[in-house]
């Protein structure tokens, strides 16, 4: 029987190449001929991992929302603060000149609100104010850095807030990651226990109300699938260089199973459509592929 065993393994690990090597065919198909470094990552809970262009360091722009609200639960977490406990953003802390909806639902005053709803507005609305609330909450930015880093994810690296960012645009190039870490990342807190239960329950939740990126990979997927996913995007140099358009996140597939994807596009000359385009028709291709 053991040679039936050797037989069926290496039966296994063909059959997993070939699939690897199609999907890199598939992607590259869409990739080849933009005016962009395109990296992508997908991880499946069976552990296989796909990766193509995975050795740049990608500006992850508003995707590192996700890593700030892992360790903003987690200092919740740690000195027993409810999600539904009050606090106060002051008004000079709700700066103008950024992305940010709570700013305009209330505008010129201090907001009282929930931590539910400052995490819901920063991973669902992307709201750039609430996130450097929770920076500050977690004790700055490189507090979020090292919490990652102490979950066992290397190849990233995070020194800038929204607000240094929007400063000065270069700055979105020191917050880099690559796409495997992502997914990694990804896999980790939505199977292994980092979290407390409600708060892993909130935000799976908060990640699949998101509002962003409705063109990125969710335009690639059937419409009755069900994603959770974190978009990311900046605005361009004076050159027109889109230095970081990203989508990440988790595909519920059939039978409970999922897979974790990230797709991160670097220093595009491609207009923010064909942008969305390149991380919609790899998201397409690659469905169909896992889906078989």
């Amino acid at each position: 029987m053991q040679w039936l065993a050797w037989i069926l393994l290496s039966i296994s690990f063909t059959a997993r190449a070939q699939t690897e090597s199609n999907i890199q065919l598939a992607i590259h198909s869409v990739i080849n001929d933009k005016r962009a470094t395109v990296g992508i990552a997908i991880l499946c809970d069976d552990g296989n991992m796909v990766v193509m262009n995975d050795d740049e360091r990608y500006p992850v722009m508003s995707v590192f929302k996700f890593h700030v609200v892992v360790t903003a639960l987690k200092k919740m977490e740690q000195h027993g603060i409810p999600l539904d406990s009050m606090t106060l953003i002051p008004q000079e802390q709700m700066l103008s000149d950024t992305y940010s909806p709570l700013r305009e639902k209330y505008p010129n005053r201090d907001i009282p609100i929930s931590y539910r709803n400052i995490i819901r507005y920063t991973m669902a609305h992307s709201d750039n104010n609430t996130c450097d609330f929770l920076i500050d909450f977690a004790g700055g930015i490189s507090v979020v850095d090292s919490l990652i880093r102490q979950l066992g994810i290397n190849k990233f690296a995070f020194s800038e807030t929204e607000k240094t960012m929007h400063e000065n645009i270069l700055n979105c190039y020191n917050n880099w990651c690559t796409p495997s870490s992502m997914v990694l990342l990804l896999k980790k807190i939505y199977t292994e226990p980092i979290l407390n239960n409600d708060h892993f329950l909130f935000l799976e939740q908060v990640m699949i109300e998101t509002s962003t990126g409705t063109n990125k990979i969710k335009a690639g997927l059937p419409a009755d699938v069900i994603l959770g996913h974190k978009t990311g995007s900046s605005d361009r140099t004076k050159s027109g260089i889109k230095i970081g358009d990203n989508d990440a996140g988790i595909i519920y597939l059939p039978h409970n199973k999922r897979c974790y994807i990230a797709i991160f596009i670097k220093d595009s000359k491609e207009n923010d459509t064909a942008n969305a385009k390149i991380i919609a028709d790899i998201t397409e291709k690659i469905y169909e592929m896992i889906i078989r």
